[in-house]
């Protein structure tokens, strides 16, 4: 039996197919999330990115993503490593900390469905897109207490 990639190689060495399978598809990287001016620390809310399908839980428009959305962040081998809002959850941190995948996830279980299921998701639970809110405000109706 062949070891799985994500054992085998740093982020670095891998292919772009498999550093696009890595993505759990969770759906946390395109929330709106609030950084505290005065201590950094960042507020998770439950409003989609404007190109969110809450329905797939997946970039309506994954490729030109980085055109349509000024502040959309491409993750790479370099930057993941030192963005500190990345769910405790997420694939890419996990592998760059050197710790494995969640049995929840596609690429351990074979269902792009467990990560719903095991409620890692966003799946069902954003309230509103970013494109439905006007002020800036409005975001802290979408608060939450904790990391998602």
């Amino acid at each position: 039996m062949n070891t799985p990639f994500w054992k085998t190689k740093s982020l670095e060495e891998m292919s772009a197919e498999e550093w696009e399978l890595l993505c759990d598809g969770c759906g946390k990287c395109c929330l709106a999330k609030l950084e505290d001016e005065d201590t950094g620390e960042i507020h998770w809310t439950t409003v989609g990115c404007r190109l969110f399908d809450a329905g797939k839980c997946r970039c309506s428009d994954y490729d030109n993503r980085l055109e349509r959305v000024a502040d959309c962040v491409r993750l790479t081998p370099e930057n993941v490593r030192s963005i500190h809002w990345l769910p405790a959850t997420c694939a890419y941190r996990l592998i760059a900390e050197g710790k494995d995948l969640y049995p929840w996830h596609h690429l351990v279980s074979g269902s792009r469905e467990t990560v719903h299921e095991a409620g890692i998701s966003m799946s069902g639970r954003v309230k509103a897109l970013e494109s439905e809110l006007s002020e800036p405000e409005d975001y802290f109706a979408y608060m939450l207490d904790n990391e998602p």
